[in-house]
C-alpha cells in the first residue's frame, strides 16, 4: 500500500510541474490544484498509514496522528479558496487582456 502511495503522490506533483509550467493560465490552475492535493497526501502520510488503527487515543495501542489529519483539513480548505480566487483572478485577466497566456501578452492585432 506504501508503494502505491507514493507512485500516486509523485504522478500527482509530476503533473501538477508539468501544468504548473505550461503558458496558459487555465493548465496553470489545473497544475497548482494538483500539487495542493500532492502536498496533501504528503502531509497526511507522515502521520503513518496504518488501516486497522483506531480513532481516538484510548482505544488501543496502534491509533492515527491526528496532527497531519489537521494540517490536511486545513489544507484543504485553503487550497479551496486559493483555487477560487486564483480562478477568478485568471477570468478577470481574461477579460482585460483578451488572451489567457501567462506572461500576459496583449494579442498583435492592436
Amino acid at each position: 500500500m506504501e508503494l502505491l502511495y507514493a507512485i500516486t503522490t509523485g504522478v500527482l506533483t509530476a503533473s501538477g510541474l508539468y501544468l504548473t509550467l505550461r503558458g496558459r493560465t487555465f493548465p496553470v490552475v489545473v497544475g497548482l490544484t494538483l500539487l495542493s492535493y500532492a502536498v496533501n497526501l504528503f502531509l497526511f502520510s507522515m502521520g503513518g498509514l496504518t488501516t486497522d488503527g483506531a480513532a481516538l487515543v484510548n482505544q488501543g495501542d496502534n491509533f492515527a496522528d491526528p496532527l497531519p489529519q489537521a494540517l490536511v483539513l486545513t489544507a484543504i480548505v485553503i487550497g479551496f479558496a486559493m483555487t477560487a480566487f486564483v480562478v477568478i483572478l485568471a477570468m478577470r485577466a481574461r477579460s482585460e487582456v483578451g488572451n489567457d497566456h501567462v506572461d500576459g501578452k496583449k494579442d498583435d492585432r492592436e
